[in-house]
């Protein structure tokens, strides 16, 4: 097994694929490089010059241009950010240059997987009861009637039900009335509320918040029929009052939610969202591509694939807009990344402050290094649309949904914009779960699937370990994708992930 990995002709630097000891003498494929020398000790997955690199000059990745040398730096020394940092660079957009039609599979060769159909055309692959809570102030009393139904014996009487979750958060009051805040909040409320995954939902307010419920189902078209039903503690007459009427609102939905069955239903009704937390060098060549390939399969069979993170995309996302289908769409991403130029800089701090602490221990250096690793979710296929967070997704195919980095935070606007099941790329072992979406966690590497095995459901480790090919490892996914949205638990719902990660983006003062 070789010990580094170049990855693009043009690189000038490696990966360690094992720790290196100075005066290694490490063969490498490279015509140019009959053997490196290592000049300084290099932990595993982390950079080595391939040549020396004078102070100023581009270091690069992926083909990429992924920092600047902070000094000068000899062939054979780490490459970290003790000798890199960020720069200006120049990209072209080549806005919709790449773009081509993506052959989708006639509907009789796309495969497809067992769902919930629900009313209205979407398709379920959980069958929940939820209870939103409108404000912070009711998330006590929606714990508690979601406690209600925390016993042994709840599955042995509701056995086509996946449990009752309350989705509780720290806003909803406080706040501007009817500005971007305020609508991206009542968005997710909106999309979680008539979430396919949901059989069906009640809504909990305490009555005097800024995010009044009546208005929230004024806007979103919500009615109190016998799947949706909504109230506030004072109206009810207090804590103890209420929890007794979630708990007989609940009690009289359970019965019909208990009658809905699995049906065949087409891939094209699967909204899988793509995100990626605690990444590591080998993210960018073992989960993140092996993902994009099962994204593409996704749309050629009709799907819709969810890419977000927009601070994650900085620095790559001049590889995006030249597959856009249009130039409205290429110019909709971009006003997206200027929009968080200026975010990021009135709050006194810049892009890249990202990557984590963690991300650099496991050999990313620069936010543009690991976007360009992150970037490899989206696949192969067109750029369709751009949408905001926690918007309504309309269209099939490759779309991006702006949205923060932290984890949490996105894939609950994803799941608000549709998404019924969630890939997770992670190198260092993130661990997440998101009710009422499955949430499939693809691990970068051997080390970290091994230690952490109880939360990890794939091991794209093994492209790196030469069992799997890139192609193999996608087909891999694929296939559990579509195990999972039949039934098949993940490892982060075996765990009990998923009643506390609904996280809903908050921009704006608290007043």
């Amino acid at each position: 097994m070789n010990k580094l990995l170049k990855i693009h002709p043009h690189d000038n630097t490696a990966t360690a694929l094992q720790a290196l000891q100075i005066g290694d003498e490490v063969a490498y494929s490279d015509e140019k490089l009959k053997n490196l020398a290592i000049a300084q000790s290099i932990t595993k997955m982390h950079k080595v010059a391939l040549e020396d690199i004078p102070a100023g000059a581009a270091i690069k990745k992926y083909g990429q241009i992924i920092g600047f040398a902070s000094q000068s730096i000899r062939k054979g020394e780490h490459v970290h950010t003790h000798n890199c940092e960020m720069g200006e660079v120049s990209k072209d957009y080549a806005i919709s240059q790449a773009y081509h039609p993506w052959k989708v599979l006639p509907e009789a060769e796309r495969v497809g997987f067992m769902g919930y159909r629900r009313p209205g055309g979407k398709t379920g692959t959980r069958n929940y009861i939820g209870i939103i809570t409108s404000v912070n102030c009711s998330a006590t009393v929606a714990q508690q009637i979601a406690q209600h139904y925390n016993s042994a014996t709840f599955h042995e009487e509701w056995s086509n039900v996946d449990g009752i979750v309350a989705l509780t958060h720290s806003g909803g009051c406080g706040m501007r009335h009817n500005d971007e805040g305020y609508r991206m909040l009542q968005r997710t409320f909106e999309g979680f509320a008539k979430h396919p995954n949901f059989g069906g939902i009640l809504l909990v307010g305490l009555g005097c918040e800024t995010m009044q419920i009546e208005e929230v189902m004024a806007q979103s078209g919500l009615h109190n029929n016998a799947q949706f039903q909504a109230f506030t503690i004072q109206q009810r007459g207090g804590s103890k009052q209420a929890i007794a009427a979630g708990i007989s609102a609940i009690d009289a939905m359970l019965p019909q939610v208990n009658t809905c069955n699995r049906e065949f239903s087409p891939a094209s009704d699967l909204v899988m969202a793509v995100q990626c937390g605690g990444s590591d060098a080998f993210s960018g060549f073992t989960a993140n591509p092996a993902l994009g390939l099962a994204a593409d399969l996704m749309v050629s069979n009709g799907g819709t694939v969810i890419y977000s993170e927009t601070p994650e995309i900085f620095g790559a996302e001049h590889l995006l807009t030249r597959r856009a289908e249009s130039d409205a769409v290429a110019q909709q991403l971009l006003e997206r990344i200027a929009w968080w130029q200026s975010y990021t800089q009135m709050h006194g701090f810049d892009l890249d402050n990202n990557p984590s602490p963690g991300n650099k221990v496991g050999g990313l250096t620069t936010i543009m290094e690991k976007s360009l690793g992150a970037q490899a979710k989206s696949g192969n296929s067109p750029l369709m649309a751009v949408y905001h967070y926690a918007e309504p997704i309309t269209r099939s195919g490759l779309v991006f949904m702006d949205s923060p980095g932290f984890d949490p935070v996105s894939v609950t606007g994803q799941v608000a914009s549709g998404a019924n099941i969630v890939c997770f790329t992670t190198g260092r072992g993130s661990a997440y779960g998101c009710k009422p979406v499955p949430s499939i966690k693809l691990c970068s590497n051997s080390d970290t699937f091994r230690s952490m095995q109880d939360d990890m459901d794939i091991n794209c480790g093994l492209v790196i370990d030469g069992e799997q090919t890139l192609q193999q490892m996608g087909d891999t996914i694929f296939e559990q994708v579509l195990a999972v949205a039949s039934g098949k638990k993940t490892q982060s719902e075996i765990l009990g992930y998923g009643d506390a990660e609904f996280n809903p983006w908050k921009i704006g003062a608290v007043l």
